[in-house]
């Protein structure tokens, strides 16, 4: 599975359980638009440091948290490799 889907399988999944209606993800869909909280992103976060092990958002790092969903993806593709 890519990372790409990996992050939209999560999101997705988080979503439903949290009871979130989930804006339709594209790389321009703003991360505070598309139906997502800060809980439901914590969430998320600690998933897929569990499944691609990596969390770009450790302290070891100084990373600006991305404004899109494209941008969140890239984090992701960057660090995954």
């Amino acid at each position: 599975m890519s990372v790409k889907s990996t992050i939209v399988s999560q999101f997705e999944q988080v979503a439903t359980e949290q009871e979130r209606k989930l804006a339709r993800l594209s790389d321009d869909t703003k991360l505070i638009e598309c139906g997502l909280d800060s809980l439901s992103f914590a969430i998320i976060v600690a998933r897929l440091e569990d499944s691609l092990g990596v969390d770009p958002f450790s302290a070891e790092r100084a990373v600006d948290f991305p404004v899109t969903f494209g941008d969140f993806v890239t984090l992701y593709e960057g660090l995954a490799k």
